[in-house]
């Protein structure tokens, strides 16, 4: 088997907490031929999709410790066509780079993608979760996205809440996500013409109902193919409301809770019908912050955690796709070749 990691460049990767470079561990470990790039080394030759890529060498004998593994990884450079590839496995940081998606198009019919293209361009934003019908929407906060300054005050000088939260749309990785309080109102509009900007530059903001308990800090999920795989709690620190890791929290073993496994079953199905098979949730209280699509992590520490190999689930979940695929597709020429040799005769 065949994968390319469309990811962030190899060099900026901490082997010591990385999701991904656990994933590509467990391709090497398993004797999978993998690939990795970037969205920037994509290409177009003769009408054909291709990735300038760094294809890993099996020259000596693969060590378990992905540290170890990290450092000495060996590469060979090569320039591939990437419908030759039976799967392509998304992981580049946000923003979604729509342009590499459209790259991508070309080869969606010949090569499993996860996450799907169309799921990625519906989901990469944090308003995916307004689009939950039906039961799901119950477990998503009241939500205000817009660049009218006016409107987010009224929006604030109305809540029913003391305090909001704020975050621009365009965030990721708790960037940028404050606490709004009506006490502290004289400085909103300042805030707002910092979020938003002028021009055509400018930017939308969200105001969402503020979660009981969001103190405390919040649950990553993560979902394989619709199913809840693994979670843990993450701890802001005293000063911080963000409780993101790269912000300054920690994390701990949690188990998830009933209305936690009422979310997932209830928001499962979509994410499955969208394409969105490997996704990363952010859940306060029972209530959905976020959905990450392009690049959810928490691997490395859920593993940690609860002593499991996550990565194991999700490389298990391409090869099945992948070969389910093959089945249809050898059904399929089989039935051809029936067909053909009947009109023969």
């Amino acid at each position: 088997m065949k994968i390319c990691f469309i990811m962030y460049p190899w060099d900026r990767i901490d082997p010591e907490s990385d999701s991904t470079l656990r994933m590509i561990h467990e391709c090497v470990d398993r004797g999978i031929t993998v690939a990795v790039t970037t969205p920037n080394n994509l290409t177009i030759r003769d009408s054909e999709a291709h990735a300038f890529c760094n294809v890993i060498r099996h020259t000596t004998k693969l060590t378990s410790n992905i540290v170890s593994f990290y450092k000495k990884a060996e590469f060979k450079r090569c320039k591939l066509p990437l419908a030759g590839f039976d799967a392509i496995i998304m992981r580049a940081n946000p923003p979604l780079d729509t342009v590499a998606l459209n790259f991508l198009d070309s080869v969606r019919n010949d090569v499993f993608i996860m996450n799907d293209l169309d799921g990625l361009r519906i989901a990469n934003n944090k308003l995916y979760p307004a689009s939950f019908s039906g039961e799901a929407s119950r477990f998503v906060p009241a939500t205000h996205v817009s660049k009218n300054r006016e409107y987010l005050e009224q929006v604030l000088k109305d809540s029913p809440s003391e305090k909001m939260i704020m975050k621009p749309l365009n965030g990721f990785g708790g960037q940028g996500v404050i606490v709004i309080e009506k006490g502290a109102r004289q400085n909103f509009r300042s805030l707002l013409d910092f979020y938003i900007g002028s021009g055509d530059e400018s930017n939308y903001v969200i105001l969402q109902e503020y979660v009981s308990g969001a103190e405390k800090g919040d649950v990553r999920i993560l979902l394989l193919n619709g199913e809840p795989v693994g979670a843990m709690r993450r701890v802001p620190p005293a000063d911080d409301v963000r409780s993101n890791i790269h912000a300054g929290g920690r994390e701990e073993k949690h188990v998830l809770t009933r209305e936690e496994k009422e979310l997932c079953r209830a928001i499962g199905p979509q994410l499955v019908r969208d394409g969105l098979y490997f996704v990363g949730l952010d859940v306060i209280n029972g209530k959905l912050i976020e959905v990450n699509v392009l690049s959810p992590g928490g691997i490395t520490r859920i593993n940690r955690l609860n002593r499991v190999r996550l990565q194991k689930q999700v490389i298990d979940f391409v090869e099945n796709v992948v070969k389910a695929k093959e089945v249809v597709a050898e059904r399929k020429n089989a039935f051809r070749k029936v067909i053909e040799d009947a009109a023969s005769v």
